[in-house]
């Protein structure tokens, strides 16, 4: 066995997270990985109440193992995802894009473990005053929404360190066993991974995204919309044109309305690779294979354990 305080904290075999990422991660991607000994969630922030809930209990039927829900805290109808979480007896909640002052103490009224994301030390610092059970340490390479500072997760990681006594997770850039075991060197007792799992046979995604991502190479996705909410996308006609207006200095007015409504929904759920906003993190480019999430999970265990090794070895030659 390989325990860690995030093992303990879920109860799961291995120390590795499924991100909830929107119109990706449902209850069929959540189930896979659960099943296979990690922690799967379902990824709120693209969802209607009634789907939240019915995707829980559709999760529940497919598992008998953990699994949790991300709720970025900006979404609009906070109020009755948290009641929807409560009603149906969810026990894992990953909280992002928020304070997470605001609804902590609500969740663990309820008996719920609270891991909130973040990606600087201000709010390391605020997540442990707000009483959550654990931190999502989420460097500059992810995919999706991210922090503004730019911090990558190798300088990232050791900097909330120090200054939480938290478990901390890690997270960006990480999708193999080799980038988990350098998460562990630099203080995480567990990752949280997203990219890799988007190109899963569960994943929600539509199969023209999945096919982008393992198509993707190097230095095709940018971190834009700084101004708005700061997002990693692949490159793509709607992220040349964001490009090109924040270049030209357009207000914020010219970037909303270029943004539009559903753009996330339009290329990621839909299939629009051209006009869709693709989120997804640097290491798409590393990403090769649609395959089972499940074997994602024993792949990049198995990884995991070799490097430790191979690298335990070399240290003993010396």
């Amino acid at each position: 066995m390989f325990n860690t305080r995030i093992t303990e904290l879920f109860d799961i075999q291995y120390p590795i997270i499924q991100a909830g990422m929107i119109w990706c991660s449902g209850w069929e991607l959540a189930a896979a990985v659960s099943n296979a000994g990690g922690l799967g969630l379902i990824g709120a922030g693209s969802m209607y109440p009634d789907v939240l809930r019915d995707q829980i209990r559709k999760c529940k039927l497919a598992t008998t193992k953990p699994f949790g829900v991300n709720i970025p805290l900006l979404y609009p109808d906070i109020e009755q995802h948290m009641k929807t979480l409560v009603e149906e007896g969810v026990r894992i909640v990953f909280t992002s894009a928020g304070n997470p002052m605001t609804w902590t103490s609500y969740l663990k009224q309820h008996g719920i473990i609270v891991v909130h994301v973040i990606a600087n030390t201000k709010f390391a610092i605020k997540a442990e005053q707000a009483g959550v059970d654990a931190v999502v340490a989420e460097g500059f390479e992810a995919g999706g929404h991210n922090g503004r500072e730019e911090t990558t997760t190798l300088v990232l990681l050791p900097l909330i360190k120090k200054v939480t006594r938290l478990p901390i997770i890690a997270a960006g850039g990480i999708g193999d066993g080799s980038s988990m075991l350098a998460a562990f060197a630099l203080g995480a007792e567990a990752v949280q991974i997203g990219t890799r799992f988007v190109a899963s046979t569960e994943s929600s995604a539509h199969v023209a995204f999945k096919e982008r991502v393992v198509a993707s190479v190097e230095g095709e996705t940018k971190l834009l919309m700084k101004r708005l909410t700061p997002v990693r996308l692949l490159r793509n006609d709607f992220s040349i044109d964001i490009e090109q207006a924040e270049a030209r200095g357009a207000s914020d007015e010219e970037l909303k309305e270029i943004l539009g409504r559903a753009r996330a929904k339009k290329g990621m759920f839909e299939g629009d690779m051209q006009q869709g906003e693709l989120e997804i993190g640097q290491v798409a480019a590393a990403v090769k294979h649609v395959i089972p999430a499940g074997e994602i999970v024993r792949e990049i265990w198995q990884e995991f354990i070799h490097a430790g090794k191979s690298l335990s070895h070399r240290f003993g030659a010396l």
